[in-house]
């Protein structure tokens, strides 16, 4: 059974990894970070040892490796001794940690997370990949103690999810910036539109995105449009995008 946990890691992910693992009453037993300051910090925070030195990572029941995907390998040549190891890339195959480790897994929250901002974990999709069925049931046990949701996730279609999660995240919350910056550029403020996100992801609960899709785009007011591209005039960029996302939001809506 996993009790106790050592974390190679200490950004956003294993910040609030950590603390929903030590919530749940399991023992953080090493952080693991390049720099002392990392290290430190998420060590005082989930009061555990700290070290900035893998070869000082003691013998521990699982250890989850959250770094850069570029410095995986690298942290893996180090681990070679170690039982059971996991990490939680969502675009990483399982089998990269095959010629390091013992049994291996993956262990992917599917949620977006930020060191200053905590998240409930019991709504979290914990996707789970495993080298043996036995490993595989120990990590469904510990994910089940953290969230309501556990899936079997093999790693193609882990690649696919983590794609689709880039579209739906960090692409979404990009064109929040652009929204906020013409906003700002003007005097106004960013609030004003809350409540139209909080709207518009509500409706997905409800719907599939494809009814859910409202604007000029869909269909295809070109009065609005123009009117709007003018006002990009000086943004060319922004026009670019804005010219490529109404023409796909009128290409989909009308192929349906």
């Amino acid at each position: 059974m996993i009790r106790n946990i050592s974390l190679v890691g200490a950004g956003n992910l294993a910040t609030q990894l950590g603390k929903a693992l030590k919530q749940a009453g399991l023992h953080i037993n090493q952080v693991y970070s390049r720099t002392q300051s990392s290290a430190q910090t998420l060590a005082t925070v989930l009061d555990c040892r700290y070290t900035i030195d893998l070869a000082q990572l003691e013998e521990t029941d699982l250890i989850i490796v959250s770094v850069k995907d570029d410095a995986l390998e690298q942290v893996l040549d180090q681990l070679r001794h170690h039982a059971w190891v996991v990490h939680t890339a969502g675009s990483v195959p399982m089998k990269l940690l095959a010629s390091y480790v013992g049994e291996y897994g993956v262990f992917y929250p599917l949620q977006t997370f930020s060191k200053k901002r905590d998240v409930d974990f019991t709504s979290i999709p914990i996707c789970l990949e495993a080298s043996t069925a036995t490993f595989y049931d120990e990590l469904h046990k510990l994910a089940g103690r953290l969230s309501e949701t556990v899936r079997s996730i093999n790693s193609e279609e882990r690649k696919v999810l983590h794609l689709a999660a880039v579209f739906t995240c960090n692409f979404v919350n990009h064109f929040y910036h652009l929204g906020d910056s013409l906003l700002e550029e003007r005097g106004m403020d960013f609030e004003l539109l809350q409540p139209l996100i909080l709207e518009t992801a509500l409706k997905v609960k409800d719907l599939k995105p494809s009814d859910a899709q409202t604007g000029p785009a869909v269909r295809f007011d070109e009065t609005i449009i123009n009117k709007h591209l003018q006002l990009l005039a000086d943004k060319p960029e922004l026009q670019k995008i804005y010219s490529f996302v109404s023409e796909s939001i009128y290409k989909t809506k009308n192929s349906n």
